[in-house]
């Protein structure tokens, strides 16, 4: 299979999950969508219709799928997966019960279809990620999904990471730990070879990125004994 084979069944995919969605969707507001032109959509359509989806189409207002059709479960991947864990963790802290209660219920189903690795994988990142408040409401870097990856595989990574009180930039090896945000800044705990020890890492200070192949062996502390940990270090200061 090549890229465009690959490039169209993902795209094919999508319109079914989008035609899931939606009550009615148009040929244009899909092309707009997937960057195509209409006349890609309409073979696209033909093709789903050629698959046995029962696609409607409604002359001058969109497609729509037949009623009681249901589509198979979807599979997520896991940067997926991980993203809609990061989203549960921020909702759980919500003041609505009602929506919290909703939202559970909901993530619940969607668990549910994923693979048996990926669930371990989610559960480990939901362990392994908390939020705090952030005073200043700054804004983090576009590392966190790559983070997350390098999290629950347990691989190594290497970073160039700005220290704005030393105005020096560092190379450092790391080992991931966990997340935590104050609110919509990011930070990654990690165990640094460097200073060999564990270290707080403001994502938006990392310079640069690169996951290596070369994989850590867990670390089994969990995120609140080191919360606890780091409390203890802090108050038994002078």
């Amino acid at each position: 299979m090549n890229d465009n084979d690959t490039s169209r069944l993902s795209r094919l995919t999508s319109i079914l999950i989008k035609l899931q969605t939606k009550r009615l969707i148009t040929a244009k507001t899909l092309a707009e969508a997937f960057q195509v032109t209409p006349r890609t959509i309409y073979r696209d359509i033909k093709a789903l219709e050629q698959a046995g989806v029962p696609i409607l189409t409604k002359e001058g207002k969109g497609y729509t799928l037949m009623e009681g059709y249901n589509i198979p479960p979807i599979m997520f991947t896991e940067s997926e997966a991980n993203a809609l864990v990061t989203a549960e963790q921020l909702i759980l802290r919500n003041k609505d019960t009602s929506f919290v209660k909703e939202y559970t219920l909901a993530i619940n189903k969607i668990k549910s279809v994923l693979k048996f690795g990926t669930k371990d994988k989610t559960n480990l990142l939901a362990d392994r990620i908390a939020f705090r408040y952030n005073i200043g409401n700054e804004q983090t870097s576009s590392y966190l999904s790559t983070l997350q990856l390098a999290l629950t595989n347990f691989n190594l990574a290497a970073i160039k990471y700005y220290a704005p009180e030393t105005q020096q930039t560092t190379t450092r090896t790391i080992e991931p730990f966990a997340l935590y945000s104050t609110q919509e800044n990011w930070l990654l705990v990690a165990f640094c070879r460097l200073r060999k020890d564990f270290r707080s890492f403001r994502l938006d200070r990392i310079q640069h990125l690169n996951v290596l192949d070369d994989t850590f062996e867990p670390h089994q502390m969990s995120l609140q004994e080191y919360f606890e940990i780091c409390n203890a270090k802090y108050f038994s200061q002078p």
